[in-house]
């Protein structure tokens, strides 16, 4: 899989791709992750990207030129299979979105910045559009993260125990069953003993209980989706 992602701080999103599980991805060659600088398209001079929106009203909104001009310019290197603007009014991020994302070669992310993009810039390139949550950050870059890191961990070969990613919570609509290790006995706190009985299809049905009970108590919107 490769993942394009055009910022005005491509900076911010470094480290998260120099650690843990997706530093191993890339290093395997099971990922590929590229950053664009949209300064690059930048007009005049000053590499100009911002202006003030018609109507009025405050802040800045990205220009339509600077990325038009970029998307055009690596959309014509590659078919991408999606151009994904990370916006706080797009559809919310799910395991959903996730799964079916991992099984695409090529994304393009766009972090947004300012007060947002000329929405001819939606109009002419964006394919989807995802949220991370009912909240504004100050751009789209943090965003990319947590969406390329929801995708990159489903790769197969990227963790070292596959059917972990397939026991994730919201695989199946439910949220994780309580977890356990050693020691059996902390402060007077035991480890429930069917955990300890050996009994695959015992263990597994106790599970399922807890994961639908934890489900029901913090997340019943996601019962009534299954």
């Amino acid at each position: 899989m490769r993942i394009d992602i055009v910022s005005v701080l491509p900076e911010l999103m470094e480290s998260p791709f120099q650690a843990s599980i997706l530093k191993r991805a890339v290093q395997k060659g099971l990922a590929e992750v590229h950053f664009h600088h949209l300064r690059e398209w930048g007009l005049g001079r000053h590499r100009q990207l911002d202006d003030e929106p018609y109507g009025g009203g405050a802040g800045m909104v990205m220009m339509v030129e600077p990325l038009d001009n970029c998307l055009s310019d690596l959309k014509a290197q590659r078919d991408y299979d999606e151009v994904i603007y990370l916006t706080p009014d797009g559809e919310t991020l799910n395991q959903r979105i996730a799964n079916t994302l991992s099984v695409k070669k090529n994304l393009l992310f766009l972090c947004g910045h300012y007060k947002g993009i000329d929405q001819r810039v939606r109009d002419l390139h964006v394919t989807r559009e995802i949220s991370i949550g009912d909240y504004v950050l100050t751009g789209g870059e943090l965003a990319a993260c947590v969406l390329a890191d929801s995708v990159i961990r489903l790769l197969p070969g990227v963790l070292n125990d596959e059917q972990s990613a397939l026991m994730d919570s919201f695989q199946d609509h439910l949220l994780a069953p309580p977890l356990y290790t050693r020691p059996a006995t902390y402060k007077n706190l035991d480890v429930p003993a069917v955990l300890l009985s050996g009994n695959p299809r015992t263990i597994e049905d106790w599970q399922h209980d807890q994961a639908v009970e934890i489900t029901r108590a913090k997340r019943p919107d996601l019962l009534q989706e299954s």
